[in-house]
């Protein structure tokens, strides 16, 4: 019987590791999408607790929580202290073997803390104790702890009015790691709430000193703010969309629908999805003119319990995969900015593991030999970033495209402790790869070439394929 989390967790075969204690697990991370507030790397946050680093905004171990029965007081309550919020995790926590938060937990306590006690409501105090501790000292810091992991580069996720400021006080702090801000402009084609949008607009307008009276002021003033992120180091755009929008329009009907609601008014289905359709193309254009890279997270149902998001708002853990069919739409889009020679970069990440063929296949029809790999299938993301969903997304492109050109993992978090997970995609890439060398799929003679292929998917790639 093997032992829980030991130095080879789920390694299964010698080549796979080789694979990764000689390769994968020497090289940095470039994170190249995450959720970090910058304002804590800027100001380098000490934690008070290991609730706050570990349960404050994780809406994984939320929606555990509420799956186990706890009230949800405990989870995301004012009136309950860290410790039995905290408590209440280690309850939990025995009640989700096969679910990966029960690994990511201990691989945090064990990278993070050097803790390879279980968690249980047996040692929740003193490993509670120990970790918050240890969480006064500054080698566990935000910098820190970003130190302790071999951080090489970050990328935030920022809207087009932010001021960026943390991000330019961290740089000229002359902290080695880089944090660079990514484009997320959401809200700039968020019109379904009239009023919420044309709010959006005067402030758009405020940060970027454009006067917007109609939709080509609005863009100029897209523009400007584009300029301004390129000026701070970003090279990666990113839109969280529910579905891909395609439709058919004119310059003069998305003129008149951006007056309809920015005068208030409600937009037919139909409008709105013209709208989208036209910001979109005009995004990978901006994006394209940069040499940026644009990403796509798609397929998510947000928001379902309407009862607690309006308690306790968005991104709580009330969202769940969707079932969309948006493939011709997806071809739609790429073919109009391909056709016109603006297609940039590309990473898409599928929420709904079903169409992680679809995906495999229309990467595939928009390479064009400029760039190694132009057009990425991500890596499992969301519901699908686990052990399942990573070797599913990984054996669709292994199949289907080149696992080679992969540019790896993401956290696509808040948390500091978060990156253990660059290590357990890596891990199970060690594993995928080091069982095909040992069933005779891929030649062991080539091992020289097998080597090089981890550290590129681990890091290489990344790093050529974003110009960090």
């Amino acid at each position: 019987m093997k032992q829980f989390m030991d130095e080879n967790f789920l390694l299964h075969n010698e080549t796979a590791q080789k694979l990764y204690h000689e390769h994968a697990a020497k090289m940095p991370i470039i994170d190249y999408h995450c959720h970090l507030d910058p304002k804590m790397v800027a100001e380098d946050y000490q934690f008070k607790t290991l609730t706050e680093i570990w349960l404050g905004g994780d809406h994984y171990k939320w929606r555990a929580l509420r799956t186990n029965g706890v009230d949800e007081r405990f989870i995301t309550g004012k009136d309950t202290t860290d410790w039995e919020k905290f408590e209440k995790w280690a309850e939990t926590l025995p009640y989700t073997f096969r679910n990966p938060l029960y690994h990511w937990t201990h691989l945090e306590l064990k990278t993070a803390f050097g803790i390879d006690k279980i968690l249980n409501p047996k040692t929740a105090r003193e490993i509670y104790e120990e970790c918050n501790e240890k969480l006064q000292q500054p080698e566990y810091s935000a910098r820190g702890l970003m130190r302790r992991y071999n951080v090489e580069v970050v990328c935030t996720t920022d809207d087009p009015i932010d001021s960026l400021e943390y991000h330019i006080k961290t740089r000229e702090s002359g902290f080695e790691i880089k944090m660079l801000p990514t484009w997320r402009p959401d809200k700039a084609m968020a019109v379904e709430v009239p009023a919420d949008y044309r709010a959006y607009v005067v402030k758009l307008a405020e940060v970027s000193g454009v006067t917007i009276n109609n939709f080509d002021d609005m863009i100029a003033a897209l523009r400007k703010r584009h300029d301004f992120f390129a000026e701070q180091g970003c090279k990666l755009s990113d839109h969280g969309l529910e579905e891909f929008c395609a439709e058919d329009y004119s310059d003069m009907e998305i003129k008149a629908i951006f007056n309809k609601v920015y005068g208030g008014a409600t937009l037919t289905k139909e409008e709105i999805l013209k709208f989208k359709s036209a910001m979109l193309v005009i995004f990978g254009e901006m994006d394209w003119e940069k040499g940026w890279t644009q990403q796509f997270h798609y397929g998510a149902i947000r928001n379902n319990n309407t009862k607690m998001f309006k308690l306790i708002g968005a991104d709580t853990g009330f969202d769940s995969i969707g079932e969309f069919n948006t493939a011709k739409a997806m071809s739609k889009f790429f073919d109009r900015l391909n056709s016109n020679g603006k297609l940039t970069k590309t990473i898409l990440y599928n929420l709904n593991p079903c169409a992680n063929e679809m995906i495999a296949t229309m990467i595939g029809n928009f390479q064009d030999g400029t760039v190694p790999g132009k057009i990425q299938f991500g890596s499992g993301w969301w519901f699908s970033d686990q052990k399942d969903g990573m070797i599913k997304q990984m054996n669709a492109l292994s199949v289907l495209g080149l696992l080679s050109r992969f540019v790896g993992m993401l956290t696509d978090s808040r948390s500091f402790l978060s990156y253990p997970r660059h290590e357990y995609f890596r891990r199970t890439l060690c594993s995928l790869v080091g069982t095909d060398v040992e069933n005779g799929e891929i030649p062991y003679a080539e091992m020289e070439r097998i080597c090089q292929m981890i550290e590129d998917i681990s890091y290489n790639n990344a790093k050529k394929f974003f110009n960090f």
